[in-house]
């Protein structure tokens, strides 16, 4: 009898492992089999020079005052003018509440759906006491080791004068688009779109403009970051996040701190007891939609293991899930994240406070929302305390479909213009301009193709941002390549 069950026990062992090898083997690669782009030559210094006379702008902007750097901003919007005389000769400018700008590029075919380029013109600003260390003042546009550095070379200077560069090399050829191509520069993304990017989007709207597609910043050319992956991997942001900040208050009696009251039961113990627990027992992590599919389409690129524990998510699932929220990039995509950020209770060393009060950032997944996070916080705190959500929030944006048309016409541009780069849709976990176009376009990707390795990941809103200049050549020879590749859909 042992013996029979043994057996039993090793042939469905074998049945296993024989229907993991044949699973894991079945996944072929998904990248497109596309030819590399016509060379296009870019000047490339020349391109610099105009990214670095822009980083020389202090386009800082400001939450609370629209007018901070006005003038600054004007300047910009001259310089760009004079660096490209034919995109200002032909297509229609709009400035937007004086300060954002809507460029329009008619198309030959009216019933083809638009598009929309987007990058934002405003920065933000240098941490206090950080100057001294840059290798190049953060407002000098300084050239150097192959480099333009500065505030705004990455975010998103770099991307706005590479998409009019683009513009400006295919007017010169005589290119006409056949969609109308939007280009859209907000003047105050980094807080929050609410003077350009919102309002640009409701003039469309009025409009009865419906966007096929819209790309803006987000996502990058990564580089050595994705464990197992030794090419460069292309990860498109095909959903942002939402957010919302939410508000926990407490009250007990207060009194002296000569006779305290018993154990757990001040306002600070209880908000401790209450942090702790929504620290210890956050949202799950999921594998499943965008990140799902990322892992899915890196699996057949991966070695070892590694490939075939993401080929059979059947089996390794939860193992996976384990594993990847271990680390904070990967578990900021599967789960809503939860981050304690400000405690404030008690204003005497000797007095115990009557109050206490907490703040606390979320992230919030696609598929949650707003509401399910504030039932997350009050089933976790319990009764007693108050919930409610303060500042600005946002919901999840919709997932834009890998199977549109639009996101064929990026992974071909991408896999031409950088051949050998894997191309995957991925889950932007900051924020952009363009989720406030959600109600007017079908599809949205959060990318721009900045070489990005580990190295470089603090410099984004940090120290020492920098583009290099044979990328910012790259910048101009994708969005180049994108228009044209709009203007001859592939089957």
């Amino acid at each position: 009898m042992a013996k029979r069950i043994l057996l039993a026990l090793a042939a469905l062992l074998l049945l296993l492992v024989a229907a993991v090898a044949v699973n894991t083997l079945r996944q072929g690669s998904r990248q497109l089999d596309v030819a590399p782009a016509p060379p296009l030559a870019v000047d490339e210094k020349a391109v610099a020079d105009k990214l670095s006379a822009a980083i020389r702008l202090q386009t800082i902007s400001s939450l609370d005052d629209p007018k901070l750097n006005a003038e600054e901003f004007r300047k910009l919007h001259a310089l760009l003018q004079e660096r490209f005389p034919r995109v200002h000769a032909t297509l229609q400018r709009e400035v937007v509440n004086g300060l954002s700008l809507l460029y329009t590029w008619k198309g030959t075919d009216s019933g083809a759906k638009p598009v929309a380029f987007m990058a934002h013109q405003d920065v933000v600003p240098i941490a206090p006491g950080t100057e001294r260390n840059w290798q190049a003042a953060p407002f000098s546009g300084e050239q150097k080791d192959g480099y333009v550095w500065g505030r705004g070379a990455w975010d998103d200077k770099g991307n706005l004068i590479a998409q009019l560069e683009a513009v400006e090399m295919l007017l010169a050829a005589g290119f006409q688009p056949r969609q109308t191509v939007y280009i859209i520069a907000g003047a105050d993304e980094e807080v929050g779109g609410q003077r350009g990017a919102v309002e640009i989007a409701r003039m469309l709207q009025e409009r009865k403009v419906r966007l096929d597609f819209v790309i803006d910043e987000g996502l990058v050319l990564t580089e050595g970051i994705l464990p197992g992956i030794k090419a460069p991997a292309a990860l498109v942001g095909v959903a942002e996040k939402g957010y919302v900040t939410v508000q926990l208050t407490v009250a007990a009696p207060p009194g002296h701190a000569s006779m305290p009251p018993p154990p757990g039961t001040t306002a600070i113990a209880r908000m401790g007891a209450a942090l702790k627990r929504l620290d210890d027992e956050q949202f799950p992590p999921k594998l499943e939609g965008v990140a799902r599919e990322l892992f899915e389409t890196l699996a057949p690129e991966m070695p070892g293991f590694q490939r075939v524990a993401l080929s059979n998510l059947w089996l390794f699932r939860p193992l996976l899930e384990s594993q990847l929220a271990k680390g904070p990039s990967t578990n900021a995509m599967l789960r809503t994240t939860t981050a304690l950020t400000i405690v404030n209770a008690g204003n005497k060393s000797n007095v115990i406070p009557g109050q206490a009060e907490a703040t606390l950032d979320y992230r919030i997944l696609p598929g949650d929302s707003t509401e399910k996070v504030l039932q997350h916080v009050r089933a976790k705190a319990g009764p007693g305390f108050e919930v409610k959500a303060v500042g600005g929030s946002t919901e999840p944006t919709p997932v834009s479909s890998t199977a549109a048309a639009s996101y064929y016409q990026m992974q071909r541009t991408l896999r031409a213009v950088f051949p050998g780069t894997l191309v995957a849709p991925a889950l932007y976990i900051a924020g952009s301009d363009s989720h406030h176009f959600v109600p007017i376009a079908d599809s949205i990707y959060r990318f721009s193709p900045v070489r990005v390795k580990p190295e470089d990941l603090g410099r984004l809103h940090g120290t020492n941002e920098r583009i290099a200049i044979a990328n910012l050549g790259e910048l101009v020879r994708f969005y180049h390549q994108l228009l044209r590749n709009l203007n001859a859909p592939a089957p």
